[in-house]
């Protein structure tokens, strides 16, 4: 693939999923601001590093990581952090909800962090398992169990929409 090409294709994805990049990651600063901030460092750092890209794992995977360690970086003041010792999305509006924000900090951190990023950035498994650096297995298995442990939690109360 041609820098040309690479340029383009992270320019799509952009394009296409910007939206959902910025909701996941306002999950993570906390708000939408700063979620913007981070989405735009995020693919700025694309770009400039678009040579390193190896094709191991879907583009939008890899650049889903680079914003998500950007957002980190920040809540951290530009500290390198661990993905797994840092990520602790929670809804950025939990009033709405009361009941279903205590229910989705009550998961562990990495169950919740895959349900975020399946929920509200609109990865795949495959993009999650590698954002995640876990298997595709890994994330249906912790999908499965946080709906479980969701429902089980949320038994009887009134979710809004």
């Amino acid at each position: 693939m041609t820098v040309d090409e690479m340029t383009q294709d992270i320019e799509r994805v952009y394009r296409e999923r910007y939206v959902g990049f910025r909701n996941a990651l306002a999950t993570v600063t906390g708000n939408q601001e700063a979620a913007r901030d981070a989405v735009q460092e995020g693919f700025a750092r694309a770009l400039r590093e678009r040579a390193s890209f190896r094709g191991e794992g879907p583009l939008e995977a890899w650049i889903f990581r680079i914003a998500l360690r950007t957002a980190l970086e920040s809540r951290r003041n530009g500290r390198e952090i661990a993905l797994e010792d840092a990520a602790d999305p929670a809804l950025t509006e939990p009033e709405h909800d009361p009941a279903l924000a205590a229910a989705l900090r009550d998961l562990p951190p990495r169950r919740r962090l895959v349900v975020f990023l399946r929920y509200f950035a609109d990865l795949s498994y495959a993009e999650i398992a590698f954002v995640c650096g876990i298997s595709e297995g890994t994330v249906a298995a912790a999908l499965n169990q946080a709906r479980a442990a969701l429902l089980e939690q949320l038994e009887g109360t009134e979710v809004r929409r």
